[in-house]
């Protein structure tokens, strides 16, 4: 009745007899920032705070927000009442602070506690807008860090839905110390091994920027929140450009490597639910039919084995054909419960190389693929499989990560080679594959290493310092490719196959040399119709290889990698 009153209203003149004004109660509608519509607020909360027209997001409220993500009747909040105080005795501060609890129903900018979501228990902080923009003055870093402290002495994990204007100016250098404070008690969680989620929402800028929410294990944000360190009409007055649409968002966030993922309202308390489940022990048994049981079958596939005395130029054209597996076919067909992690926390996100955790048989992993894509489309986007110094540093971060939580790393290599481009020079190629073969010989925890495909030059060795390095029967691992090493030692391409011959390039030859640990059969070529086959029998090699390596102790694990190529 009420939404036909508001219609009526707008289409018909207002305040004369026969239509006289009627007296709306203050709150009942809201007008969207985005479409600009009118929106019965109820409507608005029933959608979770979501515009029930465009679906863009109003900010959400504390309180709101932790009922939203967190069991019924499991949130106990953590100092509710602090004292406050006004280090600059900054005239009139106190009266605004009181003024703004009497509005809001805070206490300060943020609420801190421990619940429960989906029934692993977690610490929880949420940043309020209304309450001074959530600015962080020392109560809220006080808050924050006293949160961080008790999830670390109870060996819990930490969820913080970020949300800011910045620094308290009233507060001046004190709300600027926060800063220091907050990212101090949070790298003595992260030494506990503890796990630390972010959550940015609209907006998050300045000092919160700069200190907790962009330290997470995990970086999550909503669609559309602005997120920058400098608000954008600061850069605007600052380089007098008007800045692009779209500009320190967190879609152009996750494009330019700053987030894992982006992660929709009405998905938050799932997909935290998962990550909790996936990081906490005994927690791990998959939620649908695990692939490649050991019970099913590994018999060879009916059929004369078509390769048979391929010659290395053969098998090269084999790696590189285009219905073979790519690397996210593994990753489908290997494991369950895939959760993709984007970004390299410095440039970008590079889309030829894919990453995340997974359950592996019941065991969580962290799994890394070297990915070229299925067709054109895809092979554009993935740059054939190229990466850029992006996609090196995205999977050093989450082999770090890994090592942290006593994850196995395991990579599905499948490149021509690093993308040889004037940009990825001007990122540091170089200094990305180094890196990663200097922290890969040390790393504490097992790593596997298997060639789908090509294995091309340090672009494969990048993710192949291994315990074991595994090829499929018809992959190929090289110093380059066969014709570029044709067009260097002969000065002629077209040798390539006499090239590949001389190379060794092919895996028998390579696990003779000992360059290589295993040989996976493919009998009929690998390929879409026998890849649940190929991913049963890995599989099968992959458990062994777990069992044995799990159970070795850190030092007899970084010694065997360092002697593995030692030797060579």
């Amino acid at each position: 009745m009420l939404k036909d009153l508001f219609k009526k209203n707008i289409q018909e003149p207002a305040g004369s007899e026969s239509n006289p004004l009627p007296e709306v109660p203050e709150g009942l509608w809201k007008k969207c920032n985005h479409c600009k519509a009118p929106i019965y607020t109820e409507d608005v909360r029933a959608a979770g705070d979501i515009c029930p027209k465009c679906g863009g997001y109003f900010r959400m409220h504390a309180w709101r927000r932790i009922r939203s993500v967190t069991d019924e009747n499991t949130f106990e909040e953590w100092d509710s009442q602090m004292e406050d105080g006004n280090p600059l005795d900054f005239p009139g501060y106190r009266k605004k602070l009181n003024a703004q609890r009497e509005k809001t129903g805070l206490s300060e900018a943020v609420i801190t506690g421990k619940g429960k979501i989906h029934g692993y228990p977690v610490v929880l902080g949420v940043c309020d807008a209304r309450f001074f923009m959530a600015s962080m003055g020392h109560t809220v870093g006080e808050k924050i860090t006293r949160a961080v402290e008790r999830a670390t002495e109870q060996k819990l994990p930490v969820i913080l839905f970020a949300c800011s204007g910045g620094a308290r100016m009233q507060e001046g250098i004190i709300s600027l110390m926060q800063m220091a404070k907050t990212a101090a008690a949070l790298k003595r969680h992260s030494d506990a091994g503890l796990l630390y989620i972010t959550v940015l929402t609209d907006p998050t800028t300045g000092g919160v920027t700069a200190s907790f929410a962009m330290l997470g294990d995990i970086i999550l944000a909503e669609p559309g929140a602005l997120i920058g360190f400098a608000g954008p009409r600061v850069i605007e007055q600052t380089i007098r450009q008007k800045l692009p649409e779209g500009f320190q968002r967190s879609e152009f966030l996750l494009k330019h490597g700053f987030l894992d993922g982006i992660v929709k309202r009405e998905h938050m308390r799932d997909t935290l639910g998962e990550l909790l489940r996936l990081h906490t022990p005994g927690k791990w048994e998959s939620r649908r039919t695990q692939n490649g049981k050991i019970s099913e079958s590994c018999e060879e596939p009916q059929g004369k084995p078509s390769s048979v005395r391929l010659s290395p130029w053969e098998r090269v054209q084999i790696s590189r054909s285009a219905g073979r597996p790519v690397g996210t076919d593994y990753i489908q067909g290997l494991f369950t419960d895939f959760q993709e992690f984007h970004g390299d926390r410095c440039c970008g996100d590079d889309p030829a190389v894919v990453g995340g955790i997974a359950l592996f048989r019941g065991r969580p992993v962290t799994v890394i693929a070297q990915e070229k894509g299925k067709n054109t489309k895809d092979n554009i986007y993935r740059n054939f499989g190229m990466p850029s110094p992006e996609g090196y540093r995205k999977a050093l971060r989450l082999m770090k990560q890994a090592e942290k939580f006593h994850r196995p790393v395991i990579c599905f290599v499948d490149t021509p080679g690093a993308f040889c481009g004037m940009e990825a020079e001007e990122r540091g190629q170089g200094e990305a594959i180094a890196r990663n073969l200097y922290e890969m010989s040390s790393l504490q925890t097992p790593i596997l290493s298997v060639v789908i495909g090509e294995g091309g030059s340090g672009g494969a060795l990048a993710l192949a310092v291994s315990d074991q390095v595994w090829m499929l029967e018809n992959a190929v691992y090289s110093i380059l490719s066969p014709e570029g090493f044709a067009s260097i030692l002969w000065k002629d391409s077209k040798k390539a196959p006499e090239a590949a011959k001389v190379m060794k390039l092919n895996a028998g030859d390579l696990k003779k040399m000992g360059v290589i640990e295993r040989v996976i059969s493919e009998q009929q070529k690998a390929s879409q119709e026998n890849l649940g086959w190929l991913c049963r029998r890995l599989g099968m090699y992959i458990e062994e290889f777990l069992d044995r390596y799990e159970n070795m102790s850190v030092q007899d694990l970084t010694e065997g990698r360092y002697q593995r190529f030692r030797k060579m």
